[in-house]
């Protein structure tokens, strides 16, 4: 079993979430820039890329794993076949983030097993309140968002700003991190609406120094 998937680990490892974006990294390859991340302080790490192919994506998780995943955990978004994948090379990779439109969450759970850990993005109170009634055990977080509008994710649902995301956060047994053109500015805010994490992407991905801006934003969390 994955030593990340116990509830007071996994919640440590969840207030500064970065999610890799390949275009706005560049030219910097996406394991430096995670890698330097994680050295400014981000606690949790998950590979993103929509355009990738299969094996572009296996690529950067298992760069990505090999740089960082002895130190935060790793996780994949949506595709458990490249998670499998990656455990079959021996990658450190502790599990997948997925979507209301992706693989049903519960199936997710019965092919990557106990020991991973697995996401769930949630947008209103009707989804977090049908992540409640899944059995216990099939979801370790909730990605919940967008806080604000954002170009890293064209499809984002109406965005909650910080109060609405505290409404849906309060009523929620299960840990919610905040995700969805956050800034630096937004983290006190967000900590102070019951979030357990706030997850970033440009704040980092787009920085010239992704290490500062982790160190930032990190500090602004434990301030």
């Amino acid at each position: 079993m994955s030593r990340w998937n116990d509830s007071v680990t996994l919640r440590d490892h969840l207030s500064l979430y970065l999610v890799t974006d390949t275009g706005l990294c560049q030219p910097t390859p996406v394991a430096e820039v995670v890698a330097a991340a994680v050295a400014g302080g981000a606690t949790m790490v998950q590979v993103r890329d929509k355009n990738a192919s299969t094996k572009t994506l296996l690529q950067l998780l298992l760069a990505v794993a090999e740089a960082v995943g002895s130190t935060v955990p790793v996780l994949v978004d949506d595709r458990v076949d490249v998670f499998l994948a990656a455990r079959v090379h021996g990658a450190q990779v502790a599990g997948v983030h997925v979507g209301q439109s992706d693989l049903p969450v519960q199936l997710v759970r019965s092919i990557v097993g106990p020991g991973a850990i697995v996401g769930l993005s949630a947008a209103n109170a009707s989804e977090i309140g049908t992540a409640h009634n899944l059995p216990a055990g099939t979801v370790d977080y909730l990605g919940v968002g967008a806080i604000h509008a954002t170009a890293t994710k064209a499809d984002h649902p109406e965005p909650l700003g910080i109060e609405g995301f505290g409404a849906l956060a309060s009523g929620s047994s299960l840990p919610c991190v905040a995700i969805g053109g956050i800034g630096v500015s937004d983290v006190r805010p967000l900590r102070d609406a019951r979030a357990s994490g706030v997850a970033v992407v440009s704040a980092v991905c787009a920085s010239a120094d992704p290490e500062a801006a982790a160190r930032e934003l990190a500090g602004q969390w434990r301030s």
